[in-house]
């Protein structure tokens, strides 16, 4: 699984890609610390997970999710941000993203929710390759 970070602070950036380094299956495969380019990188790299903060600058993540689920609409989408009001979580969801989590409290959800997808992909992949070679 392809996971890209965009975040404007660079502890939390490196904290995120520490904590996906320990689950098998994961690679972070690029990051940014604002819009413009966490737009560039998402359209080249193509991941299959973004880590999206709201606040960042050159613009905001919500803005991102648009663009993001209109050239890639199967890249999953979680938000994770240190604005987790009720009016943003529903404007990102209804925007879609996949999911929304409180920068203060969510981080080890967020890990959670990243080890069963890659899990969940492993067993698609593995049974897509018993399917060809049977």
């Amino acid at each position: 699984m392809k996971i890209f970070i965009a975040d404007d602070s660079d502890i939390l950036r490196v904290r995120i890609k520490d904590a996906l380094a320990e689950i098998e299956g994961v690679e972070t495969i690029g990051e940014a610390r604002d819009t413009l380019e966490a737009r560039r990188l998402i359209d080249k790299l193509e991941p299959d997970l973004v880590i999206l903060d709201i606040r960042m600058p050159g613009g905001n993540g919500i803005d991102l999710i648009n663009s993001i689920k209109g050239h890639h609409p199967n890249t999953v989408v979680a938000m994770l941000t240190a604005y987790p009001y009720p009016q943003y979580q529903k404007r990102c969801i209804e925007l879609g993203a996949d999911y929304f989590f409180d920068k203060a409290s969510g981080l080890d959800n967020l890990m959670s929710l990243i080890r069963e997808l890659s899990q969940e992909r492993g067993r698609n992949e593995q049974s897509e390759k018993n399917t060809k070679t049977s």
